[in-house]
């Protein structure tokens, strides 16, 4: 954990000297931020690593000699050093959260001061809470096969929220999934670009049927509707069947889509036929929301400290009593299974 009287040591590495140079002056312009170094390539990065021992690295994703995402998966085993990865927009970014980077930005327009002031703020805010992030090497948790996955109820829904390395934990979570699942809905913290990548992502790997919710669909056993990155989303009861619905409302505990209010509305529709479950992240989103689930009659599963990038959500989730269980992340498909069978 970081102390917070101390400056966070940053180390910034891009190959483009006129966004390294906007980069740095954009978070050192934070009382809580020092840039240390700089690198223009991965192996310079290294011997800035060593050198100057930051507390965060950030880091491109194309660069010359090693690109972004293999300097990651090389680095972490030998530095447990949080990453926030900065890409244009492109599927890249869930490779690299895969090979462990805590969090990504998006590179802005630099022709917009907006934009860039706005890019500069956003990777403020993730450097303060990668500073403090448990750095988790990719790929290092997988599926049990010994699981039991036949004669699984199909008729209850299955609610997830996630934010800070969630795309990694839900990838792990719906990856031990059969075809024939309980229909399941998700929230995850992400800019509106990439919720449809991640959606699409996950389709072309996993048994389910996974797509970025439009608004209207039908909850059905095997579909994985994702929230769009930049609405919230809901359930609400059609006669004897359920569907999604979206809104641009305003945000809700500072984010939008919320997991609070896709957890209230699960609360709302589906008692106690229902699971809930809240994953790594920072803040106090969905906490509120599965502990309504959980007054009415739903199951409710939290990840553990110890496997969560961010203990922030699940931390809060747990302390206000809206945890019924609380395991780590490789044993919630067992846990949700055996509420299934």
């Amino acid at each position: 954990m970081m102390n917070l009287d101390k400056k966070i040591r940053v180390l910034v590495v891009d190959d483009s000297l006129l966004f390294r140079e906007v980069l740095s002056r954009g978070i050192s312009s934070n009382p809580n931020i020092q840039v240390v170094a700089k690198a223009v390539d991965p192996f310079d990065a290294r011997d800035k690593i060593l050198k100057f021992r930051p507390d965060v690295m950030t880091c491109d994703v194309q660069m010359p000699k090693m690109n972004g995402i293999d300097f990651i998966r090389r680095l972490l085993p030998q530095y447990s050093l949080p990453v926030i990865v900065v890409s244009t927009v492109s599927e890249a970014v869930f490779d690299a959260m895969n090979a462990g980077a805590v969090d990504f930005v998006t590179k802005p327009d630099m022709r917009s001061v907006e934009k860039v002031e706005y890019f500069i703020h956003d990777i403020i805010d993730k450097i303060k809470i990668a500073a403090n992030a448990h750095v988790v090497e990719g790929n290092n948790i997988r599926p049990h096969s010994s699981f039991v996955k036949n004669a699984i109820k199909t008729d209850k829904v299955i609610a997830i929220g996630a934010s800070t390395g969630g795309t990694q934990a839900i990838n792990r979570v719906l990856e031990e999934f059969p075809a024939q699942m309980p229909p399941i809905v998700i929230v995850q913290h992400i800019p509106a670009l990439f919720s449809q990548m991640f959606a699409k992502r996950l389709d072309s790997s996993l048994s389910l049927n996974v797509k970025e919710a439009q608004g209207g669909e039908i909850l059905e056993p095997g579909r994985v509707l994702i929230a769009p990155g930049d609405r919230h989303m809901k359930l609400v009861r059609i006669g004897r069947g359920l569907k999604v619905e979206l809104s641009d409302a305003e945000k809700v505990n500072g984010h939008k889509p919320s997991v609070d209010v896709l957890f209230e509305s699960v609360a709302r529709e589906c008692n106690a036929n229902a699971v809930g479950v809240i994953l790594t992240g920072m803040g106090y989103d969905g906490a509120k929301g599965l502990l309504a689930m959980k007054r009415k009659g739903a199951m409710t599963i939290g990840q553990d400290e110890k496997s969560s990038v961010v203990y922030g959500m699940p931390k809060v989730a747990f302390n206000i009593g809206a945890v019924k269980k609380q395991v780590p992340l490789e044993k919630i498909p067992h846990e949700i299974f055996s509420l299934l069978r």
